[in-house]
């Protein structure tokens, strides 16, 4: 990593920066921009001009995007045409037959992003064995001109078993890229892997999110040659860094990269007298949680954006609507309730003065004391206290509470009980006890929510990080350069022949180490999808090389002990074979120092049932090594630290915030 090293993450509604200068840490936040490329910019241009430096000394840029996953929840991606094998023209359609809501007789499924006029069939074979039937080149070639007539922007291609044996898709991929002036997305080259409805699903999302993808980033590098940064690096799902060139080629893989990246800079932190750390990210919309043992990331393959299957590699997260925006509203049953409907930024919760007019968590916050009612969050927007206080007395009416502090307390409680179900989602029902485990607490309002939803878990240890309000940012300065492939290789494990196997790894590792920066700092990671024979799903376990199919079974079979709570003795198959490239980049040092006095006075707060004077403390003012008892408020310019009784926090060397249950009250 180089000495002066910047990140940036585009949220919702602002773009987060973090610059690494030489030991010091320096953070920025600029309203997003509809070009999201605008806001990059000016935010590197901010923090480059709080920092005293020009542009062009920056060594290293890296960034986390909303583009593609924005483009799949609104819809309004490329005119996207698909091209498969004749009979299978409604694969995107028919999908699997589970439905989204097993009793619901209105229930529906998602819109296809290809509609049915713009997918073509052509007539070609191929089965597991081998091409049975050759593509017909005169047919794709009138294909071709039919989608000149159309106007499509984009053309994804999967034909039936092409990760098995991928001559004829190979061939009509050739031919449209050699008629056509679109891209062309290829199943075989972004997911080798059978089950066609989520092959055909993940590469039509990469062919619909591909042209605006190519777009943003051409503006993006063009824009940073002109001020003289370097050529963005991209986060990408899978938690780790691509080049800008790779990251258009494959846009499937920049889905998810913001949260990815919040949940690899929470990964910086782990420490080893955990067995692991639960992260978790509140914002304004939305609260984002996952898990990290032993300084790992957790990765699935089983991703869905809108109800749409995506099976690239991405960090493992669970998302529950409930962010500092989200709305509270009693139910048909007068049951208080929080989410998924926001505020947003526009108008934003009726403690911003812009008109909201519904009571959110953040007004709540505000109402118990949490917020000081002359904080300027950001350092920018003052609050309107009055106008908190009467949407609470609205919702405490409609709810019958006693008053805005008691429905205030309502909705605390019930959105820290929404955020402690999803943290419970991936632990307790994946086999992991919560108890075991720290929690890392980012965002702009995880660290206020964080001890309380502790409390519940057991959880005994809570870990706020310096800028927590940016950690997804941070993160980015942090992230190692990662690259997947995958390959079908189905085979009852008894059956295996682990030369072949191998062949099989020793042909993805070459593919992956000639894209790579450094193939000399490359590591190689294997991986290996099973089952027991008959399930429909599988696990994924690490494989050491050279393959064996004994070391194999007790890998997957400690794994379906572990997320299942036995193992049997039924067969196993092998599935997928994975291999991860691994090009490790060193994180900054970051040096600490407090500035000032620590206590800025004190303010009422709610902790249970009971409103108490409570000290607030600024965050940037706190010693290292100093130590501090709840009840007390942390200030910060990003977010805010409540402690409650019972908790003690002390300030790590690098301005670190480590809360653990004390021995008070």
């Amino acid at each position: 990593m180089g000495e002066r090293s910047i990140g940036v993450d585009v949220g919702g509604t602002f773009t987060d920066v973090t610059l690494s200068l030489d030991g010091e840490l320096v953070t920025a936040k600029v309203p997003t921009t509809a070009d999201q490329s605008e806001g990059v910019i000016a935010g590197i241009e901010k923090a480059c001009a709080e920092a005293g430096i020009d542009p062009q000394t920056i060594d290293e840029f890296t960034h986390a995007m909303t583009v593609s996953v924005n483009a799949l929840l609104e819809e309004d991606g490329a005119e996207t045409a698909l091209v498969t094998t004749e009979g299978f023209r409604d694969v995107l359609e028919i999908g699997r037959q589970d439905r989204p809501s097993l009793y619901d007789l209105d229930a529906e499924k998602p819109t296809p992003l290809v509609p049915r006029h713009r997918r073509f069939e052509v007539d070609e074979r191929v089965t597991t064995d081998g091409v049975e039937r050759p593509v017909d080149e005169e047919q794709v070639r009138g294909v071709a001109a039919d989608l000149r007539e159309s106007d499509v922007e984009s053309v994804a291609v999967s034909l039936l078993h092409a990760y098995a044996h991928p001559e004829n898709e190979r061939r009509v991929a050739e031919i449209l890229r050699a008629e056509l002036d679109v891209p062309v997305s290829a199943s075989h080259e972004v997911l080798a892997e059978f089950r066609e409805y989520e092959r055909t699903s993940t590469t039509v999302v990469d062919a619909y999110v591909r042209p605006a993808i190519d777009r943003y980033l051409g503006r993006l590098s063009e824009r940073a040659r002109e001020l003289g940064v370097p050529e963005p690096q991209i986060m990408q799902a899978n938690g780790g860094i691509t080049d800008a060139e790779t990251a258009r080629e494959n846009a499937v893989t920049t889905v998810l990269s913001g949260p990815a990246a919040g949940v690899v800079g929470a990964g910086a932190m782990a420490s080893e007298d955990a067995s692991g750390l639960v992260t978790f990210d509140m914002g304004g919309t939305s609260s984002d949680v996952s898990l990290v043992q032993d300084g790992t990331v957790e990765r699935t393959t089983e991703g869905s954006i809108n109800d749409r299957p995506i099976r690239t590699p991405m960090v493992d997260i669970e998302t529950v609507g409930a962010g500092g925006g989200s709305i509270a509203w009693v139910d048909a049953g007068g049951a208080l309730r929080i989410g998924p409907r926001s505020a947003g930024a526009d108008p934003g919760p009726a403690c911003y003065g812009h008109g909201g007019t519904e009571p959110t968590v953040t007004d709540a916050n505000l109402v118990l004391g949490y917020i000081g009612e002359s904080t300027s969050l950001g350092g920018e927007l003052s609050l309107d206290a009055d106008a908190a206080y009467d949407t609470l007395e609205g919702l405490a009416a409609e709810a019958g509470l006693d008053g805005p502090q008691a429905a205030a307390r309502g909705v605390y409680r019930v959105a820290n009980a929404n955020m402690t179900r999803a943290i419970r989602s991936v632990t307790v029902e994946r086999g992991y006890d919560p108890r075991t485990f720290g929690l890392v607490a980012f965002g702009g309002a995880g660290p206020m929510h964080a001890m309380a939803i502790a409390d519940s878990l057991d959880i005994d240890r809570v870990v706020v990080p310096r800028a927590s309000g940016v950690l997804s940012a941070y993160g980015l300065l942090t992230a190692d350069e990662k690259r997947d492939a995958v390959r079908t290789y189905q085979r009852a494990l008894s059956a295996v022949d682990p030369d072949s196997v191998d062949a099989v790894y020793e042909d993805l590792s070459a593919e992956l180490l000639a894209e790579v920066s450094d193939r000399e700092a490359a590591t190689v990671q294997c991986a290996a999808d099973l089952r027991y024979a008959g399930q429909s799903f599988e696990l994924t376990v690490d494989i050491e090389r050279p393959f064996g199919a004994d070391s194999a079974r007790e890998a997957f079979t400690s794994a379906h002990e572990s997320a299942y709570g036995y193992r049997a003795d039924e067969p196993v198959e092998l599935v997928n074979c994975r291999v991860t490239t691994v090009v490790s980049r060193s994180g900054p040092t970051i040096e600490y120092a407090a500035d000032g006095e620590p206590q800025r006075g004190s303010r009422e707060a709610v902790f249970g049932e009971e409103r108490r004077e409570t000290p607030v403390y600024g965050r940037e003012q706190l010693p290292p090594g100093g130590r501090i008892e709840g009840p007390a408020i942390i200030e910060g310019d990003e977010s805010t630290v409540v402690v409650p009784p019972a908790w003690d926090v002390r300030v790590g060397d690098d301005g670190t915030l480590i809360a653990e249950v004390g021995t008070g009250e």
